[in-house]
């Protein structure tokens, strides 16, 4: 058994590369304390704890004995509640939702983006894993996974995870508009989904039509009188493909698992965990956990304190001095935030007569033309001729 902190310890990160000395979790924070960048940016083997998180989302719901089936030993083809399918002619694995027919499965894969097909092994795979991590995000399931919890936060937290798993949790299913119909037709004497005529029917995101013979995807929540392409069971909120068709349905719209939490409570632009407390700051056009307003660079809690933001992260005065502000090409000294300054290229300058002067004969240039060449500042040619001879 391993600490939470301890999993994925040292692995390398796939974006800054050697810049990174190696996965650390920070104390609080989803994210490396080295760079930065989350977990699924490092090169971490994932598959096992995609299978967890997958398996614990649908705990206690009718899909229980649907994962039950996918995890048994006895079926190796499954990997979570997805499966592997392999091509006989080109030996190319792809991880798709499980549906009676491979061919079915394989075309559903083909009418997905290419870049985003999960083909085990290519970017679409890293895609998917990337899109695991950030849609059905583990602290917005388990508490035991969240910060410093109070008993009474637990027991909110419980019963909004009992809340969506009852009415909002569903998976995707895959089949031929078609076939759909006949089932409809047989078991309700209706033709749910297909149009008069035989024909399949609209998109219920682009309401283009569908094509007879193609792969559709049906959400039981949302009637199966509805259907999409492939390419457009994707969140409402940030239109990405939801991974592994896994979708939350709220008020006629499909959500991912972290849309879906966004839309129900605050979530912490600190910590990324929803606030199921009743005190909470916002800041910066976000929520914040009242002691996860904090800087970025070393946890030092800003209430009441100057700071810069920094790519949406706020930062403390001292370590925007050291870390992020720019020098003053004249005086070589840091430009503080709330100082005025002047920008030209690469070269800043102190807002002030001292700093913002001719280099040739020191005249003031404030409010002034002027030239910069290298960093320097001429009020004109002449005294750009002059110095630079």
């Amino acid at each position: 058994m391993t600490l939470g902190h301890e999993f994925g310890a040292g692995a390398a990160c796939l974006k800054c590369k050697d810049k990174c000395e190696g996965f650390e979790l920070h104390f609080w924070r989803k994210i490396c304390r080295n760079c930065k960048c989350g977990l699924a940016e490092h090169d971490v083997s994932m598959n096992s704890e995609e299978n967890k998180k997958v398996g614990k989302l649908f705990e206690d719901t009718k899909y229980t004995g649907l994962i039950a089936k996918l995890k048994t030993d006895g079926i190796p083809s499954y990997k979570g509640n997805m499966m592997t399918v392999t091509l006989p002619a080109s030996a190319t694995a792809y991880i798709v939702p499980p549906t009676q027919a491979q061919a079915l499965a394989v075309r559903y894969i083909e009418l997905l983006p290419p870049e985003k097909r999960p083909v085990a092994g290519t970017e679409g795979a890293a895609y998917r894993r990337q899109q695991m991590a950030r849609q059905l995000p583990e602290h917005d399931q388990d508490p035991s996974m969240c910060h410093e919890l109070t008993p009474a936060e637990v027991k909110q937290m419980q019963q909004f995870v009992r809340k969506y798993k009852d009415e909002a949790l569903g998976v995707g299913d895959v089949m031929l508009p078609e076939e759909m119909a006949a089932v409809q037709a047989g078991g309700q004497g209706g033709a749910g989904g297909v149009g008069a005529g035989g024909a399949p029917g609209t998109c219920h995101h682009c309401q283009q039509p569908m094509r007879l013979g193609e792969p559709a995807v049906y959400a039981e929540r949302a009637g199966y009188d509805k259907l999409w392409h492939p390419a457009c069971f994707v969140c409402c909120t940030c239109s990405e493909l939801l991974v592994d068709m896994i979708y939350f349905w709220k008020k006629g719209k499909l959500y991912c698992g972290r849309h879906y939490g966004d839309s129900e409570k605050p979530r912490c632009g600190g910590c990324d965990e929803l606030i199921f407390s009743n005190e909470y700051t916002q800041a910066e056009g976000q929520n914040w956990h009242l002691k996860h307003f904090c800087c970025f660079e070393c946890d030092c809690i800003l209430a009441g304190e100057t700071y810069v933001m920094e790519n949406e992260k706020p930062v403390c005065k001292p370590c925007y001095m050291k870390s992020y502000a720019v020098k003053c090409a004249a005086c070589q000294n840091a430009v503080e935030p709330e100082a005025q300054r002047v920008s030209y290229g690469e070269h800043h300058w102190h807002a002030e007569p001292e700093c913002f002067k001719c280099s040739g004969c020191s005249k003031c240039l404030m409010g002034q033309r002027f030239m910069a060449v290298q960093g320097f500042l001429f009020c004109s040619v002449e005294c750009k001729k002059k110095t630079m001879a």
